[in-house]
């Protein structure tokens, strides 16, 4: 089993950025919005193997698409055993039309038939372990592990790496770089809460080209950069 990797070092953060302001800003406000979609699945039925199966098909796809490949599928199957006997083009005529959705079908029965194998069929819940299962980067570990079990983690996609350096609370150049900065800096209780408030920002309000600043509740808190041109 690979070695766990140790907890960074605890770095002050820039006093001059408002977290605890804009997070309560962000709960109250997200409300509103729709949340991601393997969030309302696992907010309804804690399984950490459905949290597994569907950030695996979320990846690149839209959340409706990914609700109805999602039912589909589970209809078919719903434990790692059941899943791993469907033929894969079964498996991929269900998700269709997820982004990808023959490789994403053959890792789907890869990681069944792993998990059935090496594990017991229980999903595990180390990080580094998940990211050894193919079609599984940190993004979709983290999930599981936040979403699946409830345990500390921080799940960074690109709106979280957006944001996070369009407000200047950060300052990297990919994902893991921001999740490993956020490890260091962000107070523990924002820690599984900031990808569901981030993700919902980023979809309807912080958008990746022109943004909406101009009815942003944040904007006095946000430094916008690399924003060239907002609504």
């Amino acid at each position: 089993m690979p070695a766990k990797r140790a907890a960074p070092a605890r770095r002050t953060p820039d006093p001059s950025f408002p977290i605890h302001d804009v997070m309560a800003i962000l709960a109250d406000e997200t409300r509103r919005l729709r949340q991601p979609i393997v969030t309302e699945q696992a907010q309804k039925r804690r399984d950490p193997f459905r949290v597994l199966i569907s950030t695996m098909i979320s990846l690149r796809t839209k959340d409706e698409v990914t609700a109805e490949a999602s039912r589909r599928l589970y209809a078919l199957a719903d434990t790692p055993e059941a899943m791993q006997r469907l033929p894969e083009d079964k498996i991929a005529k269900a998700i269709y039309p997820a982004g990808f959705y023959k490789t994403k079908a053959a890792h789907i029965k890869a990681v069944c038939r792993l998990l059935v194998e090496n594990f017991g069929s229980r999903v595990p819940e180390e990080i580094d372990v998940l990211t050894t299962f193919p079609g599984v980067g940190r993004k979709t570990a983290n999930l599981v592990r936040t979403l699946g079990y409830g345990l500390p983690g921080i799940c960074v996609d690109t709106h979280v790496h957006r944001i996070a350096n369009r407000w200047g609370y950060v300052k990297t150049k990919t994902p893991e770089e921001t999740e490993t900065r956020l490890r260091e800096i962000l107070p523990a209780e924002y820690w599984i809460p900031i990808n569901d408030y981030l993700v919902a920002w980023g979809q309807n309000v912080c958008a990746p080209i022109s943004p909406h600043c101009s009815r942003c509740p944040l904007a006095l808190h946000c430094r916008k950069i690399g924003v060239d041109r907002s609504r």
